[in-house]
C-alpha cells in the first residue's frame, strides 16, 4: 500500500489554465501547490494532499472529471492510482 502513495504521479492532468483565484481549471491546485506536491514525500504527506484536493474538487463539482483523467494518467504511467485507496469526504459521510 506504501509504495501506491509513494509512486503517485502528480494530479495535475495537464489541463494548467489558473482562473478561479489562482486554481487550476482542470486539477484545483495552485501553482504553489503543483510544486510544492514535487516535494511532498512520504504516505501520510501525499495521502492527505489527495484529501485536501479531493475535497476541493467535490466542492466545484469537477471530482468525476478529473478522477477519471488522473485514473488515465495512472495507467499510461503504469503506476498503481492511489485514488483506490483514498476515502473521499461524501464516501465517508455516506458511510455513517
Amino acid at each position: 500500500m506504501a509504495k501506491t502513495w509513494a509512486k503517485a504521479p502528480s494530479p495535475c492532468i495537464d489541463v494548467c489554465k489558473f482562473r478561479d483565484g489562482g486554481e487550476c481549471i482542470g486539477c484545483r491546485m495552485t501553482k504553489p501547490e503543483k510544486k510544492a506536491f514535487k516535494r511532498l514525500a512520504g504516505k501520510t504527506a501525499k495521502k492527505a494532499f489527495f484529501l485536501v484536493l479531493a475535497e476541493r474538487l467535490e466542492a466545484k463539482g469537477r471530482y468525476a472529471y478529473w478522477s477519471r483523467m488522473y485514473r488515465r494518467r495512472c495507467e499510461r504511467k503504469d503506476r498503481p492510482c492511489p485514488l483506490d485507496k483514498l476515502e473521499r469526504p461524501a464516501e465517508a459521510s455516506q458511510a455513517g
